[in-house]
């Protein structure tokens, strides 16, 4: 989905503090994105990343999982919650995502289109 001109401003804002290394502002601005447009897909991986950066993983991976149910087929979103679950010590479930993203690398899906 692309987000309303309103929400990739902020999202574009985030970016910008993201890049100067002020990951609180960035993630602050991630999950306004993700409030006003809760199907942004983008926003909700930006913000993913930026909370496992903060070390909030569990809010990390909230929002993977988020990503993962709005793009059930993007191996970077399979990736990046693998990431997220092993940052969090849980391993199991990081594999488990580690190997959807593998599945997807090799031309696979995870979830056939409707």
């Amino acid at each position: 989905m692309d987000a309303p001109p309103a929400v990739e401003e902020i999202f574009d804002d985030a970016n910008g503090d993201l890049a100067l290394g002020d990951l609180a502002a960035a993630a602050t601005k991630y999950a306004r994105c993700t409030e006003l447009a809760p199907d942004f897909s983008d926003g909700w991986h930006a913000l993913g990343m930026a909370l496992m950066k903060l070390g909030r993983y569990p809010e990390a991976i909230a929002a993977g999982l988020r990503t993962v149910e709005l793009r059930p087929n993007d191996q970077l979103a399979w990736s990046s919650l693998s990431l997220f679950y092993v940052r969090a010590g849980m391993i199991p479930e990081a594999e488990s995502a580690g190997a959807k993203a593998k599945i997807l690398g090799w031309g696979g899906k995870i979830k056939k289109p409707a």
